[in-house]
């Protein structure tokens, strides 16, 4: 029914307001019962008074009389009045015969009436002398005229109908025959219709209530249970199920948002249970890369406290060890705390326009001095044009390009180590190349080199082992920048590191 009146007001179920579904409820409260009822009510009477019809031999297409019960009684007794009738006229004297007026009486009384016969002044036939009372206000001869259909209505103790027909004698004597109906005595079958009616509409009115009762439940109690049960399962910390949202009306938005900030709860806590995982493995990270230096440290100090460099070149040996594990200890911490920096989005970005020719070859010359010192070879090659800009944080690409040459350099293991960088014009982007001949990476690795605290080195037993976050840093700033890093590597033959960045072109002013 519900979706009957939907498909009327042009809106489908599922997608219904509360305006919309408050507004057809109340059609269905108003309408439907009076639409049932009136159907009903027609019906009960077409069946109720086809009967009476059959039982009273009434027959008439217009049933506007069976609302009037004077019309309704006056045409039961038409065909005795229209007898009685003809035969005032033919033969009166057969009124007289006290056989067939008592049939009369007796088809009468059938149709709740009764025969009364009178010569002169002398009542010679009563067919019923229960009324007494209204045989004292019987009209006088020659008085209104009644017809088959017609009659006098008499408002005393008793509420009756009477049809009269005056007639003469074969003697002369004025005679009159009177059909007395009591209206207190109604048609059971009308009694039977109200009944069937009024049952009736109770139980219109009752499945009415338990249709809109069953549309409420469905509609509103069934999500709101789901509601209720959802934000149980949350308060309860379970976050491991789904809001099914049905409806497009207000409940379906409140589902919708619901199931939303069940997502994004259950994101955070993921979220928070990786940085955790994170967190340990930080400081797992931290207390091993440390443990190392450190360990060294203590023992050429205490190398130098016990006396055992006991020449000035062992001491000056001891004394650079213990200097160059300090180092890698700070410049340890100083990745560390730059990196949680970057991961939390606290350092802050100087864009600015950097010239590619100029700003790469500077940064070519910087790396190449301490590569020189390393014993590598720096190969530069510019195939830029002198024009190309980028928009770019000058120190936060140079520390791309250093930490991509220090990974690079803890992996070299030629006796003649070759790093090339190569800067390229990619239409709308800046490449950089940088290419060494390390050992390489194996394939299962390579998509996992710039994840935070990854090392291909997973026994951390090797010297050359870092903190496994130093290309994590480099993915971080390009990310920030628009641009994007990746590499490629055969294993024995070397690593290219790929990035690139995003030129600056000037938009056209109209």
């Amino acid at each position: 029914m519900t979706r009957f009146f939907a498909g009327i007001c042009g809106v489908d179920k599922a997608d219904m307001k509360f305006k919309n579904k408050i507004i057809i409820s109340f059609c269905i409260i108003i309408f439907i019962p009076i639409l049932l009822a009136v159907a009903v009510l027609f019906g009960f009477q077409k069946i109720q008074l086809k009967s009476i019809e059959q039982t009273y031999g009434v027959e008439s297409d217009d049933y506007s009389y069976f609302s009037n019960s004077m019309q309704l009684l006056s045409r039961f007794t038409r065909e005795s009045f229209e007898t009685l009738l003809d035969l005032s006229k033919q033969d009166p004297d057969k009124l007289e015969d006290k056989a067939f007026l008592e049939q009369m009486n007796d088809t009468l009384r059938e149709k709740y009436s009764y025969l009364v016969v009178r010569r002169g002044d002398e009542l010679i036939y009563v067919g019923d002398d229960k009324e007494a009372s209204l045989l004292t206000d019987l009209p006088a001869y020659g008085g209104e005229e009644s017809g088959a259909d017609t009659g006098i209505y008499v408002d005393g103790d008793k509420q009756a109908l009477i049809k009269q027909i005056d007639f003469v004698y074969t003697d002369g004597s004025q005679g009159s025959v009177f059909i007395i109906t009591i209206l207190e005595e109604t048609v059971p079958e009308l009694k039977s219709l109200m009944a069937d009616v009024v049952i009736s509409i109770v139980l219109i009115l009752i499945l009415t209530a338990c249709m809109l009762t069953v549309w409420i439940y469905t509609s509103f109690i069934n999500p709101i249970k789901k509601l209720q049960v959802a934000a149980q399962n949350i308060k309860d910390g379970n976050l491991d199920f789904t809001v099914d949202v049905e409806t497009n009306d207000e409940i379906g938005e409140l589902c919708r948002n619901f199931e939303e900030m069940r997502q994004r709860l259950k994101d955070n806590a993921e979220e928070k249970l990786s940085g955790e995982r994170e967190n340990k493995a930080l400081i797992s990270n931290i207390a091993h890369d440390l443990k190392t230096p450190i360990t060294a440290v203590k023992g050429y100090a205490e190398g130098l406290i016990d006396g055992v460099a006991d020449t000035p070149e062992k001491m000056d040996r001891y004394v650079k060890t213990i200097y160059n594990k300090t180092n890698e200890m700070d410049h340890l911490i100083n990745e560390l705390t730059f990196y949680s920096k970057i991961d939390t989005n606290r350092i802050p970005y100087t864009f600015s326009k950097l010239n590619v020719e100029d700003y790469f070859s500077d940064c070519a010359e910087e790396v190449g001095l301490e590569l020189e010192t390393r014993g590598i070879e720096l190969v530069y090659a510019n195939y830029v044009e002198s024009d190309v800009l980028v928009i770019a944080d000058g120190e936060q690409i140079r520390r791309v390009i250093h930490n991509i040459i220090s990974n690079a350099i803890k992996y070299m293991d030629k006796p003649k180590g070759i790093i090339q960088i190569r800067v390229k014009d990619v239409g709308d982007f800046i490449q950089v190349e940088i290419e060494d001949n390390g050992k390489g990476i194996a394939a299962k690795d390579l998509t996992c080199i710039f994840d935070r605290f990854y090392r291909t080195d997973v026994s951390r037993n090797s010297s050359k082992g870092g903190s496994g976050i130093g290309l994590s840093i480099v993915k971080k700033i390009l990310d920030d920048h628009g641009g994007k890093v990746w590499a490629t590597s055969r294993l024995g033959i070397g690593t290219i590191m790929y990035f690139v960045l995003r030129k600056y072109q000037e938009v056209p002013m109209k």
